[in-house]
């Protein structure tokens, strides 16, 4: 399982930067695409730059309902509509139907110009914490005010949290993560969280996007604290 960063506030060189996050999973049987950031064509550019296609994508996770987490999600769909996308159920009525009929076909299959056999978003509305594919798993829907879903990835040796702001408070994350097995690592955007003492015993702690304290977790585990970054990739 491999997990590359394509969207952040900060990028390596050669990669454009933007407000927001977005990181693709691969695992052996699925390529998975977690947010999108808030501009659509940097995410389509640096995935383009790090060596992905839209097509290779065949899920979509979105975290939650603020634009720098979704605004990438129509150029995204326009060039590839065929795929499962999860997202929390408290999503608008209105984005609920965006997304199920973006892309650029009909609500119903058709054949398109080429003759292939294309179809528009398959949309799965997430409550509580589930499997969505062999190893990969949702925390389900959490928070009170802003409603979150993180994944978590199962990597044979421990879990993953991949987090889009962590809204909901690590210790809520981390507790339904842990109803899956021990987490052992988290990426992505961490927030304000001052939650230190849970970060203990990790072997991966990467923030990026809007983490406001790297500084003091920096501080507090050197050895597993990882600055993330668009382009930054890792094996777990």
């Amino acid at each position: 399982m491999k997990l590359t960063v394509v969207y952040d506030n900060e990028a390596k060189e050669g990669l454009n930067s933007g407000w927001g996050f977005s990181c693709l999973i691969e695992t052996v049987e699925h390529n998975i695409l977690f947010d999108t950031g808030w501009d659509g064509h940097v995410l389509l550019a640096n995935m383009d730059k790090l060596g992905f296609s839209p097509e290779d994508i065949d899920i979509l996770v979105l975290s939650h309902q603020h634009w720098d987490h979704i605004g990438g999600v129509p150029t995204f769909l326009n060039m590839n509509s065929d795929l499962d996308v999860f997202i929390p159920a408290s999503f608008s009525p209105n984005l609920k139907k965006e997304i199920s009929i973006s892309g650029r076909h009909s609500s119903a299959p058709v054949l398109s110009s080429d003759g292939d056999l294309s179809i528009n978003p398959r949309l799965y509305e997430i409550k509580t914490p589930q499997k969505i594919c062999k190893s990969v798993y949702t925390t389900g829907e959490l928070g009170k005010e802003i409603k979150e879903q993180s994944l978590v990835l199962d990597s044979g040796k421990g879990l993953y949290v991949i987090t889009g702001c962590a809204h909901p408070g690590l210790s809520a994350i981390l507790g339904a993560a842990s109803s899956f097995g021990n987490v052992i690592g988290i990426m992505g955007g961490l927030h304000d969280s001052q939650e230190y003492d849970l970060f203990e015993g990790m072997h991966l702690i990467g923030a990026g996007h809007c983490t406001v304290h790297k500084e003091k977790i920096r501080t507090e585990y050197p050895d597993a604290f990882v600055d993330i970054f668009a382009g930054y990739s890792v094996e777990l």
